[in-house]
């Protein structure tokens, strides 16, 4: 079940963070419910302020918050968790909300501490630099790779257009078109003179 393992790894961020776990206490019998569309995990604050597994309640409890996120919207929460919350759309109790938005920017993971217990002081930091030094890796060689992908589809098999390019031609199309209704003016002007003329004669 994907609730255990995730009701593990927030309590044990709880337990490191008094903090934290006193802001929940303050809504201690509220339940979440993270709504991915795929699967649901629902959630209770117990009296401690730690997370429990809740029970399949209706939507309509008012101590209930409902966050419902789009599975596509996943990989952007992770990427940015300080805009994450403009990815969720929120329903429920407010303020039980807030204090669940200010905790999931807050709470960080101290993987020195926790791999420090099993390996030692000094392995600990070095697992954690190489781990960070592989992430930066990771998001150089992804930011290279978009970079790399819309060159190409701009410049050698163009499938996209520059947005200098699409506003060159909507200017153009524009100044086309006053010059086309100047040219229909004249024209109109001159078939009017030409009508005065056999009007006279």
């Amino acid at each position: 079940m994907i609730s255990t393992p995730f009701i593990l790894s927030v309590n044990h961020l709880l337990a490191q963070e008094p903090w934290a776990a006193a802001r929940l206490q303050k809504h201690a019998g509220k339940t979440a419910c993270i709504d991915i569309e795929l699967f649901q995990l629902r959630v209770k604050v117990d009296a401690d302020g730690l997370l429990q597994a809740a029970e399949d309640k209706s939507d309509t409890n008012p101590d209930q918050v409902i966050l419902r996120i789009k599975p596509a919207d996943l990989p952007l929460i992770a990427q940015n968790r300080e805009r994450a919350v403009s990815y969720v759309k929120i329903e429920g109790d407010a303020d039980f909300a807030n204090t669940l938005s200010q905790l999931s920017q807050d709470l960080r993971w101290e993987a020195e501490e926790d791999l420090s217990k099993l390996f030692g002081d000094v392995a600990a930091v070095r697992m954690v630099a190489t781990g960070k030094g592989i992430l930066e890796s990771a998001k150089r060689t992804h930011q290279s790779l978009q970079e790399n992908l819309a060159e190409y589809f701009l410049e050698e098999n163009p499938m996209l257009v520059r947005p200098q390019a699409v506003r060159a031609f909507g200017e153009q199309v524009n100044k086309t078109r006053d010059d086309v209704e100047r040219l229909m003016k004249r024209l109109e002007r001159i078939e009017r003179l030409e009508k005065m003329k056999v009007v006279k004669q």
